[in-house]
């Protein structure tokens, strides 16, 4: 689908172990000296999810196709990074080009394991990677702000609502707020996401523990929690070590076994994984062949409350003023999602002016740089939708 998520953190924390088990190859050479990681490795991971299986009962699959998540190994940034120190500029680039990131944090003691400060404080290292990605952007601000305060002058409509997003960002940049904290409208959004801002990113703290704390985390861990509470961000408790051991047995029951004697319920990669995806806030599709064609259902994490209940409650609205909700479902599959099945006798029956419609708005919406306008459920392809959902228009009704 092409979501993926940045794994991040100082040299010598256990991102690339991590990213091994993760992806269960040797592709990241995890190896005791900072920068061994220096292009970024890139691998895809199932999301686990038992609510497939149930799908696939009820629909009779014959496979099972899970969402995939694209983890991305970023090599340790240190101190100094947004004014290029070791390899800084190449570093933050890859981070720019993620969706979340994992900030994976040394919570454990290891003499042979080098850290580049020293010694082992998970906060001072979470606080020293924040503060290289909040100058990053508050270089990055103000060089375009003199730009667009001059496009102001000239009485520039786009730039003056760029400029009322990018002044609060900076003020909060200036006072060491990561930009994530700031406000800002649906209507602000394409503006906001177009800065390109490292530090707007949602961010996932992963503490890397020593072995004996994998169940229950350890003093180190406990601050990690309280820092993420404060910050509105999430953690979870792995040891990469432990991980990368799970990693090599193919059996599930001699995994199951394994986690069971450390007294572990479940690997914690799948925590990772489930976290990962939380945090980009994505509405999650089943679908499902079925005699009659495909067939839509749609669930959420709780968490990603803030995304998805505002789109039933704009697709109840359109329903309540007498829209059919078929046409509200097919107007949101084209405008937000990269796989559509269609039967062919459908899109034959279709007129060429439903035809033309339905081609423009795929097009439209599958360019880069032209950002889903918070207004897509509106309108577009009003009864060309051939779907039954009289029971679903009856909760939408009910909900409005």
């Amino acid at each position: 689908m092409g979501f993926n998520c940045g794994i991040v953190g100082l040299p010598n924390v256990g991102k690339s172990t991590l990213f091994n088990a993760l992806t269960a190859t040797a592709a990241a050479e995890a190896a005791n000296y900072p920068f061994c990681t220096i292009e970024p490795n890139i691998g895809s991971v199932a999301v686990p999810d038992e609510r497939l299986e149930v799908c696939a009962l009820l629909a009779k699959s014959a496979k099972i196709v899970p969402t995939q998540l694209e983890f991305v190994d970023i090599a340790g940034l240190v101190r100094g990074a947004s004014r290029g120190e070791g390899l800084g500029n190449q570093f933050l680039g890859h981070i720019r080009a993620v969706d979340a990131i994992a900030h994976v944090l040394r919570c454990f003691e290891d003499g042979n394991v080098t850290h580049v400060e020293g010694s082992i404080d998970p906060i001072r290292d979470a606080e020293t990677v924040e503060t290289e990605l909040l100058l990053a952007d508050l270089d990055s601000l103000e060089r375009r702000l003199v730009a667009t305060q001059k496009k102001v002058r000239g009485d520039d409509r786009d730039a003056k609502a760029q400029l009322a997003v990018m002044e609060p960002v900076l003020a909060a940049l200036r006072e060491g707020k990561p930009a994530r904290t700031v406000a800002v409208t649906p209507e602000q959004q394409p503006i906001f996401k177009g800065l390109e801002l490292l530090s707007a990113k949602p961010v996932l703290y992963v503490c890397n523990v020593e072995e004996r704390a994998a169940a229950k985390g350890n003093a180190q861990s406990a601050r990690v929690a309280d820092y993420a509470r404060a910050q509105g961000a999430a953690s979870v408790v792995i040891s990469a070590a432990i991980e990368a051991e799970v990693a090599q047995l193919a059996d599930a029951t001699e995994k199951r076994e394994f986690l069971h004697s450390l007294g572990l319920a479940e690997a914690g990669l799948a925590r990772v994984i489930h976290a990962g995806y939380r945090l980009l806030d994505l509405i999650t599709f089943f679908t499902a062949p079925t005699r009659d064609g495909w067939a839509f259902g749609f669930g959420w994490h709780a968490s990603s409350s803030r995304s998805c209940i505002p789109f039933i409650q704009s697709m109840a609205s359109r329903v309540s003023k007498g829209e059919r909700v078929e046409d509200v479902l097919l107007r949101f599959s084209f405008s937000c999602c990269e796989n559509h099945a269609f039967r062919i006798s459908w899109w034959d029956n279709l007129t060429e002016e439903a035809r033309r419609a339905a081609i423009e708005r795929m097009i439209l919406m599958a360019h880069p740089n032209i950002p889903v306008p918070p207004n897509y459920l509106v309108n577009g392809f009003e009864n060309i939708a051939d779907w039954g959902f009289e029971y679903v228009q009856t909760t939408l009704q009910a909900a409005a």
